[in-house]
């Protein structure tokens, strides 16, 4: 037995969109379901992001702690950022989050995962790099504002990430999916066996 997401789309007899934001949207489908039956189904439609586990030769991750309204926290997360441009290349997105949020470039790049981040209620998808070989970006720093204003920047060793984590004090999906991608890895056929940076992504299509 192939253990593998596949592709597949029920029939959709009515859909509408109640509400539009500025990033994100609420879609409602009417879903037929495999006896028939018709079923609502509510979600956000969401472009899609890119997130950046970006390693040090000292075994450090570059980490960020940002204000979360919708959860009421301050969370530690790893560099991330919308797709904003439709078929956007996710490489240019995380080198240019990368660059932004942490002021950082890297020469090695892969895929560390691809994720959906909340499947039953959100079409986000999400890619997470492994970016290794880190030197500090040149040019002035991007300016930043809002939420990320109050953002805080540091280098944790990955043990102490991966122990948060397990430890139930670490919350940040990309943050909690990537360092135990990253120590499974490890743990497999090592962190060179991982896909290049241009891999085909099907949940984001996009041009090299």
């Amino acid at each position: 037995m192939t253990i593998k997401d596949t592709p597949e789309e029920w029939e959709v007899r009515a859909t509408s969109t109640p509400f539009v934001g500025n990033k994100t949207s609420v879609r409602t489908d009417d879903v037929v379901m495999p006896d028939g039956s018709v079923a609502r189904r509510d979600y956000q439609v969401h472009p899609g992001s890119v997130a950046v586990l970006a390693l040090d030769d000292q075994d450090r991750a570059v980490v960020l702690r940002q204000y979360r309204h919708p959860v009421r926290h301050k969370l530690w997360e790893i560099p991330a950022g919308l797709l904003d441009v439709p078929g956007e290349n996710p490489l240019h997105a995380a080198q240019r989050e990368l660059y932004e949020e942490a002021h950082v470039k890297a020469e090695d790049w892969r895929v560390l995962t691809d994720v959906y981040t909340t499947p039953g209620g959100c079409s986000e998808a999400v890619r997470i790099f492994l970016a290794r070989d880190l030197s500090e970006a040149e040019g002035e720093r991007f300016e930043v504002e809002d939420e990320e204003a109050d953002m805080e920047l540091a280098r944790v060793p990955v043990g102490d990430l991966v122990r948060g984590v397990l430890a139930g004090e670490l919350h940040n999906n990309c943050l909690v999916v990537g360092v135990l991608s990253l120590v499974a890895a490890r743990g497999g056929d090592g962190l060179d066996a991982l896909r290049p940076a241009e891999a085909p992504w099907p949940a984001r299509p996009f041009e090299s």
